[in-house]
């Protein structure tokens, strides 16, 4: 949730797939006192709830809209309860708009080197034996050969990998997550789109990190299948109950206590993460948004639901500068 957590899952058959990722939560396997932990933690965060908001001042009004950026059958409902306010806006500002997707597929063609290791040693090369044994038996289980995983970038494999085997059928069969369907309803109704960053913003963050820290992170997001899976129901469930809060700090937790990592590494990992997914993009939106503001009287915010949350979230920031929020209920 995040992009870590945020870029990934479903369909199967003509099926909704999100019954193909079903079972036990990992939240169900932490004992009393981590679950304790979880939530003393999500407490003392602001507006760790919530996935639609309105913003208001003076006349003109902001609806943000945390989004999923993956397909499950409930997403239905609320694109339902948001979409006269989309198609009734002035502006829908998005991570990227229908002309950056295809911007970003034409620099994919020009510039393959932002995902694949085009020169030099292989991901292959790179790692151990055994390191090297589970990165191919993780490929294989997502049909992905492993030939092809070796010249992957370590983050975008990362990235690959953190979506269960359950799940992959789905994302690249390309269902729409909400921020998709938000994108329909905009273009139907002729409401002109905006993107809040330029559309090679994460992959400059990615590829700027040192490959031996991708490699750990690669490392880290070994998980079993059985573990992805758990995770992945988790996360589904707090999403759709609206409890963003806890969806984060169980990733955060996760990777704390993930089996042979060092703790104070994966922490520091995780922290840089979290720096420059979600916090340095959230500054970096808010002056667009102010100057949209300025602009247009309705405005629609949609974005990953973590990017909401917390003391540097959108909501926290709106509210610094004078803006009354309330949940949409």
């Amino acid at each position: 949730m995040l992009l870590r957590l945020a870029a990934i899952f479903f369909t199967l058959i003509g099926l909704p797939a999100a019954a193909q990722c079903v079972g036990e939560s990992y939240l169900n396997q932490l004992s009393a006192q981590d679950r304790a932990e979880l939530a003393a933690a999500v407490a003392e965060m602001p507006y760790s709830e919530g996935l639609l908001w309105t913003a208001t001042k003076d006349d003109r009004r902001v609806t943000v809209v945390g989004t999923m950026h993956i397909y499950d059958p409930r997403l239905e409902d609320i694109r339902a309860r948001i979409q006269d306010t989309v198609q009734s806006a002035d502006l829908i500002m998005l991570e990227a708009t229908p002309e950056d997707k295809k911007a970003l597929e034409q620099l994919l063609i020009t510039d393959p080197g932002i995902l694949f290791i085009n020169e030099g040693p292989t991901l292959r090369d790179l790692v151990d034996d055994e390191t090297w044994g589970l990165i191919a038996d993780a490929a294989n289980a997502r049909s992905i050969p492993p030939f092809m995983a070796a010249k992957m970038q370590p983050w975008y494999l990362s990235v690959m990998l953190s979506v269960p085997p359950c799940a992959m059928q789905g994302m690249m069969a390309g269902d729409l997550g909400l921020d998709l369907m938000i994108m329909e309803d905009a273009e139907s109704a002729g409401v002109p789109m905006q993107s809040l960053e330029d559309v090679t913003t994460l992959f400059d963050i990615f590829n700027s990190d040192p490959i031996e820290d991708q490699i750990d992170m690669l490392r880290i997001n070994l998980l079993s299948p059985d573990a992805q899976k758990q995770m992945f129901v988790a996360m589904l469930d707090r999403y759709f109950a609206g409890d963003v809060g806890t969806l984060w700090e169980m990733s955060r937790f996760a990777i704390m206590t993930t089996p042979g990592v060092d703790p104070a590494e994966a922490e520091d990992l995780f922290a840089q993460t979290e720096a420059a997914l979600l916090i340095d993009r959230n500054r970096n939106w808010m002056p667009v948004i102010r100057d949209a503001t300025q602009m247009h009287d309705e405005i629609v915010v949609a974005v990953g639901a973590a990017h909401l949350i917390g003391d540097d979230g959108i909501l926290q920031f709106l509210d610094d500068e004078g803006w009354t929020l309330q949940q949409m209920q």
